[in-house]
């Protein structure tokens, strides 16, 4: 499920949808225009439905319940600590796998019988009848019924339904994905209703109901590539969870927009070991076996169509000096067209093969993203201006010319288990801040599942968004 977005995933500037565990689906989608929060894992593969995750980790790992927990999730009144288990329905076939994934509100469970005591309304009731009678309610609970239809061995066919018994949240979600995979291009379409989109604060937001179709080239390692994205949203966006100020992202309105970008990449190794690897041992994760120095670079252009109310956003880029990341805004009516270029940097460093037994990988990466080239040049330009001139630059020239930038380190503790922290970096340029702050943080356990080549599990907790999941990924690098 990509989409176009100003973020890169190793293969290109795509919309990545976020994994968080404030749905039962386990995801929700950007918002378009505005930068994605800090989350784990800016490099997303293969991803399996949450059914097949919980599923996985049920079977193979002898995990009888997964946690998670959110404080985004209205069914647990703002926070809450859940426990997940799925059932595979006994008779699913070769080509249709069924599921029923339930969720029991742990937190609040507790909150319950704290407030209400294990001996109510009778003193003489059993205390295993009390607790009986707290797991008894209903808003307590939420379910996803969930069936995947593997119609050819190109083209799959994904069907959601989620329910919560919190009197607070009635309205169930429905979803709807096909995937079809032709020799050189990823097709998605995909149906939701509500949508949920999170922003660049971490506020999630319901949109009544949003459709979209995707077109993606198959991305290589260089070379071009191209991407097309037609989206309909439909209704007015709701704040989903905790109420927030946040004015509603102009993308969400409703209205048609069509975008499509094309991209050119280039890596180069400035180092990659020759030394031989361990014999008769094969490593934790074969993608993480090759020590090496590399660069690479993505330069590109983008143009969006938009029809309805979500054209508003152009007037605000204009009015803006261009600053929201597009280069170009016209705009007739509620009929719009915006378009930019963009660039991304980045260098990895990997010391280790990930075969011994204690420190035997340890990896940084550092992403420098520039989101428009158009207010890139016309920093660049005021502040050679100013250089010439013998002024002193101001701030907004600055901002103007750093890009965004994002690191991540990893390194092996002990066995297949590694650390992992992903931060976006703010840099301090008004008087008294400091030079770099780590900005928005997110911490991850990751057990390497050796017998599948390159696969793990994966544990973070995002302090910012005050989240907690446990996932499962495959053909990361």
């Amino acid at each position: 499920m990509r989409k176009l977005r100003w973020v890169m995933d190793g293969d290109g500037f795509w919309d990545l949808d976020v994994s968080t565990p404030a749905t039962l689906n386990g995801v929700a989608r950007p918002v378009p225009g505005d930068p994605i929060p800090s989350v784990l894992g800016l490099s997303r593969g293969i991803r399996l439905s949450r059914p097949k995750q919980v599923d996985f980790f049920q079977r193979f790992m002898f995990m009888p319940f997964i946690p998670s927990y959110s404080n985004a999730s209205p069914h647990a009144h703002g926070n809450g600590f859940s426990l997940q288990r799925v059932l595979s329905l006994p008779f699913a076939l070769d080509r249709w796998f069924g599921t029923v994934l339930g969720q029991l509100n742990v937190q609040k469970l507790a909150s319950s019988i704290k407030k209400n005591g294990f001996r109510q309304p009778d003193e003489q009731t059993p205390w295993f009848q009390s607790i009986a009678r707290h797991l008894s309610d209903k808003s307590l609970y939420a379910i996803d019924f969930c069936s995947e239809f593997f119609l050819t061995p190109d083209d799959s066919l994904q069907l959601s339904l989620e329910s919560y018994g919190d009197d607070g949240y009635k309205t169930p979600r429905k979803k709807a994905v096909f995937h079809h995979k032709f020799p050189h291009h990823n097709l998605t379409v995909e149906a939701a209703s509500p949508g949920l989109f999170v922003d660049k604060n971490g506020g999630f937001w319901d949109v009544p109901l949003t459709m979209a179709i995707d077109l993606a080239s198959v991305a290589s390692e260089m070379g071009p590539s191209y991407h097309v994205c037609i989206n309909h949203n439909s209704g007015s966006p709701k704040s989903f969870g905790s109420p927030k100020n946040d004015a509603i992202a102009a993308s969400l309105q409703p209205g048609l927009s069509a975008t499509t970008a094309f991209s050119l990449k280039n890596s180069i190794d400035i180092w990659r070991s020759e030394a031989s690897k361990l014999k008769n041992v094969q490593p934790y994760d074969v993608f993480l076996s090759n020590p090496h120095i590399s660069a690479s670079g993505i330069i590109g252009g983008v143009m969006t169509a938009c029809f309805g109310d979500n054209s508003v956003r152009v007037q605000d880029g204009l009015n803006d000096s261009c600053s929201k990341g597009f280069g170009l805004g016209v705009r007739r009516g509620k009929c719009a067209i915006l378009a930019d270029s963009f660039a991304t940097v980045s260098l990895s460093a990997q010391y280790g093969t990930f075969q011994k037994m204690f420190l035997d990988l340890t990896r940084v990466q550092g992403l420098l993203d520039f989101p428009s080239g158009s207010t890139f040049l016309k920093g660049a330009t005021h502040l050679a201006k100013d250089l010439y001139n013998s002024q002193t630059p101001n701030l907004e020239t600055f901002q103007e010319v750093c890009p965004i930038t994002t690191l991540s380190f990893q390194q092996q503790v002990v066995g297949p288990f590694s650390f992992r922290v992903d931060s976006g970096v703010k840099w301090g340029l008004k008087e008294g801040e400091r030079f770099m702050e780590v900005k928005d943080p997110v911490f991850a356990v990751e057990y390497a599942l050796q017998v599948l080549g390159s696969a793990k599990a994966v544990a973070w907790y995002s302090p910012r968004q005050q989240e907690f999941m446990i996932e499962l990924r495959f053909f990361e690098t």
